[in-house]
């Protein structure tokens, strides 16, 4: 047989939606001969390239996947028993393959618009339920991004909400070296002073606000902490404690001991290491802490006939909304990871639970027998997974015999080797174990547990029905497919989201993160074994440098808030580093992220905000006034370019050039690069970092929410300054836990970036910013767009000015958000960053059809509009008001509305595959009154 072409079609014709005859009518609509006439018009002549991007050429599919298998084959999979929070886990295929591997999974926006994302928020309501019980304490959030950012906003969270003013956090000196480095890269700039103790014998300062212990330790420790949970307590202080989930279904919870929060990670819960990532993270607290949680926190309300349904609690508390004065830059959350850990949960109940965490501790005794039996001393002798043996001047000896034999081991120092096991660990395993360590490897078996009784759990866990429900593979799958349907994602239909650059993440891309040769790695194994992620790394480092004109590239930051806060802590240290310590003012204009000011706060900086003009630009004269006002104590400037508006502003090169006078340095936040990529360079146009969103314009999915990527990009001065290994000591430390953040999802943004070549980046650009304009065009004669630019053009996303009509009729952007789920459609972004508007980004992955689609589902919503402001629908009961209408809503005897039930469900052009919401609009303000954030009982379904 002859060998299988390659395909005929080229991935970026696959990528890019319109063809080149729908290309043209919507160049017809806005008035120009070609695409890239298009964008010669509207991006200003300043910052335009005149080279092509220097790029290997675009291959296959077929190719870029024969390659990536090649570098991929470069990895060595090994037995992982390193541990230090990262640990081989079984995936259960109905997990693997129905959620990190579907579409209407990974596909899915953060939950904003609850009434579509029940089956996502019900997800996390578990995964919330999950760590509230195992961790023994009130409420849980919806994850954070990885164990040590989640122990740095606890850090935070206990200065904040405690009565001490002291600057002092006691740390146990037994906590993962990795969450010591970025505990300190986050206290620095906030002015904490870190003091580390022994917490068997604690040498407490005189004052300190918090306290950091973890159960187990680094070094596989189960301690009982109580005695000094409750002395901090009566200084005055607030603890949090790092632990397991698995080992939690064994040890006493930290809430039983008396912690006021918990903090860890979900990642053996079935989610492979990655190389580091991306895991979801998790912090539960204390009855009066919860208003003080970072992130996301899932609570349950009811819709508008009364019934149970979940919404994103607390919204008032999203850090974009306080900027400034937000308590942190982390805006999202691990979604994908943490539903797979939640399902992981669900799937094998608390009986298969604790049978696993189980086996998981008669393993690890059963190596510490034969170790003992050969007369290895052991440091500990109570433990959950992990035991430190002490080998005098043969630590390394030990660790290259093990390696020898296909298992790594945690070289502690030279005297000390750390194992850790975990469920996938084997009879074969010990038996290399025994071997390295020179011991005799015969059947070694103990009864004896190494958790002592006083710190043996006897609390209850995961009782609601739940956990109890869906232990057979048809049960389970069924019950995904029930969450599933609930939601929308882009498997459905155009998620038009401002800012969001929900496109297209094409199937060959995503399918390399289950290779196991990526999926497999232990972030801290030794480089000879990760050779193929150095050169995926390597690679794609460098091409992001060449599309961006910087110079270096750090992949480690695992958000964009995390890339944000890179970058600032980057210019901090530069500017340190040349005596400029007095610089400590980030001027942000009044349009930016919410994120912005966050992450200037956090790098230590203190923001003052610049104007805009009326046409949505940066106030020029207001950015001279601010210059002249804050000159010498400037450090850097914060934009978004193009601007959040949508805006290419003209005055781009002369801003960076004023504050590059003043002395400070130019951050351009990369969030709307999916309208630069091939046409403009921020590197080159002035910019001095900027942090990009891989799952934006790179196309790593959004998981409904997470997870993300956001590296920070920089010109050669600061490079020296760009986060560092956990390991290692440099200038700046890490702002995640991973040498390399969540390096499991590189794949993607490799293969995407293979696949389009210099030629298919500038395509995708060009249509971007034409589907924005074709939208703009059509859309123009019955909604204002707000802001454009050079003539009259915007970027890649419009916004739609809703506050006149909502003046005339009473119809709010909420209303016409509810009113699109009718006609089968995720709402554009609402009221940012002008309250009372709609952001709109079709991005290059949407065809004419569906373009046109929602067009026509925004000018018929139009008309309705308009029936409410004649008065041919009263403003209190019209279909816009009560949107969206459910299935049972349709069904119901008494039809009450002055509208037909044809007119509320199949509105013009709704047809075939029609979306049915599973509730009605959802009541907020009675979630946040009335706060749950944990699995309703089944009583609280019933009418």
């Amino acid at each position: 047989m002859n060998a299988p072409s390659e395909s005929v079609i080229p991935f970026v014709r696959r990528h890019i939606g319109p063809d080149a005859a729908e290309q043209r009518r919507m160049l017809d609509q806005v008035g120009y001969d070609s695409a890239h006439a298009l964008l010669e018009a509207a991006i200003p002549e300043s910052i335009r390239l005149t080279d092509a991007l220097d790029l290997p050429s675009a291959v296959s599919e077929e190719a870029a996947t024969a390659e990536l298998r090649a570098i991929a084959g470069q990895n060595r999979v090994m037995r992982q028993m390193i541990g230090l929070g990262y640990y081989g886990t079984h995936t259960p295929a109905v997990i693997r393959r129905n959620v990190l591997e579907n579409p209407a999974w990974y596909t899915a926006y953060t939950p904003y618009q609850p009434e579509i994302s029940q089956g996502r928020l019900e997800a996390l309501l578990n995964f919330q339920t999950l760590v509230s019980d195992l961790t023994g304490l009130d409420t849980a959030g919806a994850s954070l991004l990885d164990e040590a950012t989640a122990a740095a906003e606890a850090m935070t969270l206990t200065r904040r909400a405690g009565k001490s003013t002291s600057n002092v956090f006691v740390v146990d000196s037994d906590t993962l070296p990795q969450t010591l480095a970025v505990l300190r890269t986050r206290a620095e700039p906030l002015g904490i002073d870190l003091h580390l103790v022994d917490a068997d014998s604690p040498d407490l300062p005189e004052d300190y606000f918090g306290v950091l212990l973890s159960n187990p330790s680094a070094s596989g420790a189960v301690r009982d902490h109580s005695a000094l949970i409750e002395r901090a307590h009566s200084d005055g202080a607030l603890v949090a404690v790092a632990s397991d989930l698995l080992a939690l279904l064994m040890v006493t919870s930290p809430g039983a001991m008396g912690a006021d929060v918990a903090v860890g990670s979900a990642q053996r819960f079935g989610v492979p290491m990655g190389f580091g990532g991306p895991h979801a993270g998790f912090m539960s607290v204390r009855k009066g802490l919860e208003r003080s949680l970072p992130g996301r926190l899932v609570g349950v309300s009811k819709d508008s006939a009364g019934r149970v349904a979940y919404r994103l609690a607390l919204q008032t508390r999203e850090q974009h909304i306080r900027r400034e004065r937000a308590t942190s830059n982390i805006c999202t959350a691990q979604v994908l990871l943490a539903v797979m850990a939640s399902c992981y949960a669900v799937y094998h109940g608390p009986v298969g639970l604790r049978g696993i965490a189980g086996k998981v501790h008669r393993t690890a005794v059963r190596l510490a027998t034969g170790l003992r039996a050969g007369d290895v001393e052991l440091v500990h002798e109570q433990f959950f997974d992990t035991i430190v043996a002490k080998v005098p001047g043969r630590a390394e000896g030990v660790v290259a015999a093990a390696a020898g034999l296909g298992v790594n081991l945690r070289k502690i120092d030279a005297d000390h080797v750390g194992v850790s096991c975990d469920e996938t660990t084997t009879d074969s395993d010990l038996l290399a174990v025994w071997r390295a360590f020179r011991v005799p490897s015969g059947s070694h078996s103990s009864t004896t547990s190494a958790i002592p009784s006083v710190l043996s759990r006897g609390e209850d866990y995961l009782r609601h029905p739940v956990f109890s429900a869906h232990h057979s593979e048809t049960s389970m799958l069924r019950y995904l497919r029930r969450l599933s349907d609930a939601d929308f994602a882009l498997d459905r239909g155009m998620i038009p989201l401002g800012s969001c650059t929900m496109k297209l993440n094409a199937t060959t891309q995503m399918e390399p993160i289950s290779w196991g040769e990526f999926a497999h790695i232990h972030p801290f194994a030794p480089a000879d074994q990760a050779r193929g992620y150095a050169k995926m790394i390597a690679d794609l480092a460098g091409w992001l440098a060449e599309v961006t004109g910087y110079d270096a590239v750090s992949l480690q930051p695992n958000a964009g808030s995390q890339g944000e806060l890179a970058g600032l802590l980057a210019i901090k240290a530069y500017l340190d580093a040349r005596g400029e310590t007095e610089r400590e003012v980030c001027l942000i204009p009044s349009s930016a992220h919410g994120t912005n000011a966050a992450s200037a706060v956090m790098a230590g900086m203190r923001v003052v905000v610049v104007a805009c003009d009326a046409e949505g630009n940066i106030d020029m004269a207001d950015l001279d006034a601010k210059l002249t006002e804050h000159g010498p104590r400037l450090a850097a400037i914060m934009v978004t370019y193009p601007s959040t508006h949508g805006v290419y502003e003209s005055a781009i090169t002369q801003l960076c050039e004023r504050v590059h006078d003043a002395g400070g340095q130019v951050y351009v936040d990369g969030a709307n690069l999916n309208a630069l990529l091939g046409f403009a360079k921020p590197g080159k146009f002035g910019a001095d970092v900027s942090h990009l969103n891989l799952h934006k314009t790179f196309c790593i999915p959004h998981g409904g929410g997470g997870p993300g990527i956001g590296p920070v990009a920089v010109r050669a001065h600061l490079a020296d300054y760009l986060p560092g290994d956990p390991r290692e000591k440099t200038p700046v430390g890490p702002v995640s836990a991973a040498p390399f953040g969540s390096a499991g999802i590189l794949p993607i943004p490799w293969m995407y970036l293979r696949m389009m070549g210099a030629k298919g980046l500038t395509d995708a650009t060009a249509q971007a910013v034409l589907a924005a304009n074709y939208v703009a065009s059509r859309l123009a004669d019955h909604y204002p767009v707000l802001y454009s630019g050079n003539k009259g053009l915007v970027a890649h996303e419009c916004i739609l000015d809703l506050r006149g009509l909502t003046k005339e009729s009473g119809v709010t952007v909420d209303d016409v958000a509810k009113r699109l789920i009718d006609y089968g459609f995720h709402a554009p972004t609402m009221s940012f960053p002008v309250a009372g508007t709609l952001m709109v980004e079709p991005t290059e992955s949407e065809d004419l059809g569906e373009l046109d689609r929602f067009c026509d589902a925004m000018i018929a919503i139009r008309g309705e509009i308009d029936k409410v402001s004649s008065g041919q629908w009263p403003g209190d009961d019209n279909p816009l008001k009560a949107a969206p209408h459910t299935a049972q809503a349709l069904a119901e005897t008494d039809w009450p509305h002055p509208y037909t039930r044809a007119e509320a469900v199949f509105p013009a052009g709704v047809t075939a595959g029609k979306y049915w919401p599973p509730v009605g609009r959802i009541d907020g303000a009675y979630g946040d009154r009335n706060l749950a954030c944990s699995c309703p009982p089944p009583e609280a379904f019933g009418d």
